[in-house]
C-alpha cells in the first residue's frame, strides 16, 4: 500500500541522537470482539479500524472515506458485457502466515456468507445462517467463478443490477481465510459446497464464520487468525493488549515498526495516555473527558460516522408518534452546540451544524436541497410536550444505552434527559461496559447513543455503507429491527442510479420518509479526536471507520 511521505532509513538515521522505538501503542475506541469484520460483530466492534493491514482486501476505506485500491493484495477490474462483471485476480505471492496461498476461494466464502442466499426455518420465516453486517452488493451478485485454489476470480452480478459501489466489495478485514474453515469443517474446499448448496455442510460452514473468529482476550487460537497482510495476531489479553507483529510471510513492503499495542475501549485508554503507553489515539473527541495530550500533535475533526441514537421500534418507541414526540423533545440543536464541535468550527460541509441526514453527508452537493424535513427538528421546543401527550409517552422512562466510559456520550444523555423532562419523559442513562446494541432488540434498552450503525468507535465511509445497511429489513446492522419497503427500494435504485435529477427525487423521497418513521434521530457528524505522538511519522487522521490504523504498517516513531 503505497502513501505519501514515506521516510527512508537514511532519513531516518538523519534524526539528530534518536532512535525509531519498536513497538508503538494505538489507543482507540472499538472495542475488539471478532476478526470477522465482515460479521455484525466484527463490523461493530471496529475491525476496520484494528485489522485492515492484517486482513487485506482488493481495497480498503482511504482518510478521506473513499474506497482505495490496494495492489499488493491483488487487481479487481470491470470488464464490458452484459451483466455487470469484474475480474478478480489475486496477487500471486499472496500467502497467509500459515504458509497457505491466498485464493478465490476467500471471495466464494465471502460473497455466500454476504449474499442472503443461505437461510435457515425460523418462527417468524426464514432467517440469514450467516451472521453478516450487511448484504448491499452482494446480494446482486449471480454467482461467483471460481476453480478452488486458483488466484482468478470473476464475479458475475444479477441481470439487471448494476452496483456502483463494486469498489466497498472484497474490502479490508472482509476477505477471510476460507481454508481454515475447510480444515474445521473437514472438506477440501469451501468453494464446492457453497456452490452447490450442501445444507449439512453450508451448516457447518455459517457456524464458524460465525462464532469461530470472536476474539475473547487470554483465549485465541492462533491456527484460526492466519494474517494476508503485513501484521499478524501475536497474542490478545487484558494485560498486555491486543499484540500485533510483522508478518514475515508477507510479500509487499514490510512493516515500519515490528509490533503495534492496540488498546481497546475497555482498557481504561485515560491511563494508557497518561502512562506514555500510547503512541497513537483516536477516539470520539470529549469522550475520555479532561486528558492531556501533551507529547502528542492532536486535532479534534468531523467525522464521517453519525452520531446518532437508534430508537427501538418496540416497547415505549413502538408507535411512530412516540417516537416523533421524543424526537421533538431532543435538543439536537443545543447538543450540536455544545458537543458537536469540540475545538473547530466548520463555516459549511462536514461538521458545521445539527445533522440532518442518517446516510447523506454534510458535503455532499444534495445535502442542502433534501434535508428540509429535519427542520422542525431542532428538539427542546413547547410542541415536544403536546406531542409527548398524544403519543403516550408521557410518564414513560427511555433507557438510553452506549458504551462506558464515555465522558461525552454520558453528557449527551444528561442533556436529553433535562431536556425531555418538560414533556413528562424520563430519560435514564443505561450506558455500561459490556453493553452491546443487540441489546435493543432484546428490548433491555430503548434507544443506542453511538456513531454510524451504532458503532461504538471509528465509524463512517464516503459511500455510507453501513449506515444505509443499519435501515434495511433484515440486515445485521439494523439492530431496531426497523422495516419499511419503500426504504428499501429507494436504496436498492439508488445503488444503481447515475442521474443526477433522479437522485435527487429519490434522496429527498428517502430524507422525508426517515423523518416521519424516525428510526433513529442523527444528532451532528461524530467528533473525532485523532493524535499522534511526537516523533511520528506518516501519522495521517482518517475520521472514518478505518480510523487512525488505516496505514499503521508505515507508522515510524522516533524519541
Amino acid at each position: 500500500m503505497a502513501t505519501a511521505g514515506v521516510l527512508t532509513a537514511a532519513a531516518l538515521a538523519g534524526c539528530a541522537g534518536k532512535n525509531q522505538v519498536p513497538s508503538i501503542g494505538y489507543g482507540v475506541d472499538a472495542v475488539v470482539a471478532s476478526y470477522n469484520g465482515g460479521s455484525t460483530l466484527g463490523a461493530n466492534s471496529g475491525a476496520a479500524a484494528v485489522f485492515a493491514r492484517v486482513l487485506p482486501g482488493f481495497f480498503y476505506t482511504g482518510p478521506d472515506g473513499q474506497p482505495v485500491a490496494d495492489t499488493d493484495t491483488g487487481t479487481a477490474k470491470e470488464v464490458p458485457g452484459e451483466a455487470q462483471t469484474i475480474q478478480y485476480r489475486l496477487n500471486p505471492d499472496g500467502v497467509y502466515s500459515d504458509g497457505s496461498p491466498t485464493s478465490c476461494d476467500d471471495l466464494v466464502l465471502a460473497w455466500a456468507a454476504r449474499s442472503g442466499r443461505f437461510t435457515k426455518p425460523a418462527p417468524g420465516g426464514p432467517a440469514p445462517q450467516f451472521d453478516a453486517a450487511s448484504t448491499a452488493g452482494y446480494s446482486d451478485i449471480e454467482r461467483v467463478d471460481c476453480q478452488p485454489g486458483s488466484k482468478d476470480a470473476t464475479v458475475v452480478f444479477r441481470p439487471g443490477r448494476h452496483y456502483t459501489a463494486w469498489k466497498t466489495l472484497f474490502n479490508a478485514t472482509e476477505l477471510m481465510p476460507a481454508h481454515v474453515i475447510a480444515n474445521a469443517v473437514k472438506v477440501p474446499t469451501v468453494v464446492t459446497p457453497l456452490q452447490s448448496g450442501d445444507a449439512g455442510v453450508v451448516d457447518r460452514i455459517a457456524d464458524f464464520w460465525n462464532n469461530g473468529w470472536k476474539l475473547v482476550p487470554g483465549k485465541l487460537d492462533l491456527t484460526a487468525l492466519p494474517a494476508a497482510g503485513p501484521y499478524r495476531i501475536e497474542s490478545f489479553d487484558d494485560k498486555d493488549g491486543l499484540v500485533l507483529v510483522k508478518n514475515e510471510k508477507w510479500w509487499g513492503n514490510p512493516a515500519k515498526t515490528p509490533r503495534i499495542v492496540v488498546w481497546g475501549k475497555n482498557s481504561d485508554l485515560k491511563s494508557k495516555v497518561s502512562s506514555k503507553a500510547i503512541g497513537v489515539l483516536d477516539v470520539g473527541a470529549g469522550s475520555l473527558g479532561e486528558v492531556s495530550l501533551d507529547g502528542f500533535s492532536s486535532a479534534n475533526l468531523p467525522g464521517r460516522g453519525v452520531e446518532q441514537l437508534v430508537l427501538n421500534t418496540g416497547g415505549v418507541f413502538a408507535s411512530v408518534e412516540a417516537r416523533r414526540a421524543f424526537a421533538l423533545c431532543v435538543p439536537r440543536q443545543s447538543l450540536f452546540d455544545k458537543l458537536g464541535h469540540p475545538g473547530f468550527t466548520q463555516k459549511s460541509g462536514l461538521g458545521s451544524g445539527p445533522l440532518n441526514s442518517r446516510t447523506l453527508q454534510q458535503d455532499s452537493l444534495y445535502y442542502p436541497a433534501v434535508t428540509g424535513a429535519a427542520d422542525k427538528y431542532k428538539g427542546g421546543d413547547a410542541s415536544a410536550v403536546q406531542a409527548a401527550a398524544g403519543s403516550g409517552l408521557q410518564n414513560q422512562t427511555v433507557r438510553i444505552g452506549y458504551v462506558k466510559p464515555d465522558e461525552r456520550r454520558a453528557q449527551t444523555v444528561t442533556m436529553i434527559a433535562d431536556a425531555c423532562k418538560a414533556s413528562g419523559i424520563t430519560v435514564v442513562d443505561a450506558g455500561t461496559p459490556d453493553f452491546v446494541p443487540t441489546q435493543l432488540g432484546e428490548g433491555k434498552v430503548d434507544a443506542v447513543l453511538g456513531g454510524s450503525a451504532a458503532f461504538p468507535g471509528p465509524s463512517g465511509s464516503l459511500t455510507a455503507t453501513d449506515a444505509i445497511a443499519a435501515l434495511r429489513t433484515g440486515q445485521g446492522l439494523n439492530f431496531n429491527r426497523f422495516g419499511n419497503g419503500r426504504y428499501d427500494a429507494i436504496s436498492d435504485q439508488l445503488a444503481a442510479e447515475d442521474n443526477s435529477t433522479t437522485v435527487l427525487n429519490l434522496l429527498t423521497e428517502q430524507e422525508n420518509l426517515l423523518w416521519s418513521e424516525m428510526p433513529s434521530i442523527p444528532l451532528f457528524a461524530g467528533p473525532r479526536t485523532i493524535a499522534f505522538g511526537d516523533g511520528m511519522e506518516n501519522g495521517i487522521p482518517s475520521p472514518t471507520k478505518a480510523g487512525a490504523g488505516w496505514n499503521m504498517d508505515r507508522w515510524v516513531l522516533t524519541r
